[in-house]
């Protein structure tokens, strides 16, 4: 089940939103900062697409890429450099993007608790309007002196798509191992952390090394929040998580909670699951959740996402002195606890 063995966080519970309120409290100014430069990019968009662009650029999600570039930059104030800002805007836009065109693919109804672009435009319009913000991602990346940002970002927003491209190929296919659901992940969700968490330390001026160290946080922390998105998507309350839940099935993708239940599941009934996974019969979300229940896929799940996070604490084992790092490790504390509350509501 460990699939070291073989990609805003959603709303928090009690414990999981107090943890995330006090790392984040530090951040205000920053945060405040980000949102004052993303509206003012609205200019920049065409006047035919630009209502469009700031239904994308709202302020309900938790922002937590662009807070990894803030707080992997921390030098112990509150300071807000612009360039940071900036980076952390380009961060937002490149994921905006992504969640733009995934919600296309998942055909979901919702997110960030309204309707998504897809539902609101059309899938056609959505997926131009998806391509737009990247470009303008992009272009922000070039203001930058030299042109180690936009390689980064670039090779990033790359990554991210090769891992979506891999996953849509996939949909509906079984001849999917714990190997490959790790390698999409680490393109489609951790690389984007690890971008944000490597430019934040680099653009703060940070050692060299804490930046790398950083970098290989984000990435640890990106597949542990991804494993947990996944499990939400079974055991999660769409009012708190704020996004259509149980598409994961519908769509046909193989997430670990999916490898777990096929792998824990008599023949019969496995073979009943790949049917609807493949498609060819209708996704029976409640009966799966109950069996993830009782044959205890959420356990197994939940200690993958503890070793992932595990790792993202030892990278920075080395730097225990750098601002940054008390602030990084919360996070470690926020998904556990997240994790812990899904737990509670089952």
């Amino acid at each position: 089940m460990n699939p070291t063995a073989t990609s805003s966080l959603p709303a928090a519970p009690a414990a999981g939103a107090h943890a995330f309120a006090g790392v984040f409290s530090q951040l205000q100014p920053h945060l405040a900062e980000l949102d004052v430069f993303l509206h003012g990019q609205l200019a920049a968009f065409e006047p035919e697409i630009r209502s469009m662009a700031d239904y994308c650029i709202d302020t309900s999600g938790k922002r937590i890429r662009p807070a990894l570039v803030f707080l992997s930059g921390w030098k112990g104030d509150d300071a807000v450099a612009p360039d940071t800002v900036r980076a952390a805007a380009v961060i937002e836009l490149v994921h905006l993007a992504t969640l733009v065109h995934d919600d296309i693919m998942d055909g979901a109804e919702v997110r960030r608790s309204r309707r998504t672009a897809a539902r609101a435009y059309g899938p056609a319009a959505a997926v131009l309007l998806g391509d737009a913000l990247f470009a303008h991602a992009l272009n922000l990346a070039t203001q930058f002196p030299g042109t180690e940002v936009s390689v980064a970002v670039s090779e990033a927003a790359r990554r991210v798509c090769a891992g979506e491209i891999v996953q849509t190929l996939r949909r509906g296919s079984t001849d999917v191992t714990p190997a490959d659901y790790r390698r999409i992940i680490e393109l489609k969700t951790a690389e984007l952390f690890r971008v944000s968490c490597f430019l934040g330390a680099w653009l703060s001026g940070q050692n060299a090394g804490f930046a790398e160290a950083a970098g290989l946080f984000g990435r640890h922390l990106g597949i542990a929040y991804q494993i947990y998105d996944d499990l939400a998507d079974f055991f999660g309350e769409e009012k708190r998580i704020g996004k259509t839940l149980g598409t994961d099935l519908a769509s046909g993708k193989l997430t670990l909670p999916l490898f777990g239940l096929i792998e824990a599941l008599p023949a019969a009934e496995r073979a009943d699951l790949v049917e609807e996974i493949s498609g060819r019969r209708p996704p029976q979300l409640a009966l799966r959740l109950g069996q993830m229940d009782q044959l205890g896929v959420f356990g197994s799940v939940s200690a993958a996402i503890d070793d992932e996070l595990g790792l993202a604490a030892a990278a920075l084992g080395a730097w225990s002195a750098a601002p940054p790092t008390p602030l990084l490790l919360q996070l470690v504390d926020v998904l556990r606890a997240q994790v812990a509350g899904l737990q509670i509501r089952r």
